[in-house]
């Protein structure tokens, strides 16, 4: 688990991992993907947001599931690896962002490994 030793959540099942103080890559958690099934395409874009904002969806074999922003900030990066090849998702969630924010703000919501593994047992 040291891997997740500096990862946030979200209560939607976003990963959360900071380079600095305003600056964070997102993903989708593991408890996500086992949800989803099979990955198959991933749908993002760059953009201006805010805390709560539909940022895009993942579809998989069983739904096309919304993407939320985990805080207020502006989406700079997609990770391509994701646009080719989706199913990496599945593979290493983890290890496999969606996006990068820059300047980011309103992240209080935010929940450590603990909080959010009792927020899936709910």
């Amino acid at each position: 688990m040291d891997e997740l030793k500096n990862v946030l959540f979200t209560k939607t099942h976003e990963w959360v991992k900071f380079e600095d103080e305003t600056t964070a890559y997102i993903g989708l958690s593991d408890y996500a993907q086992s949800e989803m099934g099979d990955v198959v395409f991933v749908n993002l874009e760059e953009q201006e947001c805010e805390v709560g904002d539909t940022i895009g969806d993942a579809e998989s074999v069983k739904a096309v599931s919304d993407i939320y922003s985990p805080f207020t900030g502006e989406i700079v990066e997609i990770n391509e690896v994701i646009v080719d090849d989706p199913g990496a998702i599945n593979r290493d969630p983890y290890g496999t962002w969606l996006c990068k924010y820059i300047n980011i703000s309103d992240k209080e919501e935010l929940l450590s490994l603990e909080e959010y593994e009792e927020s899936i047992k709910e």
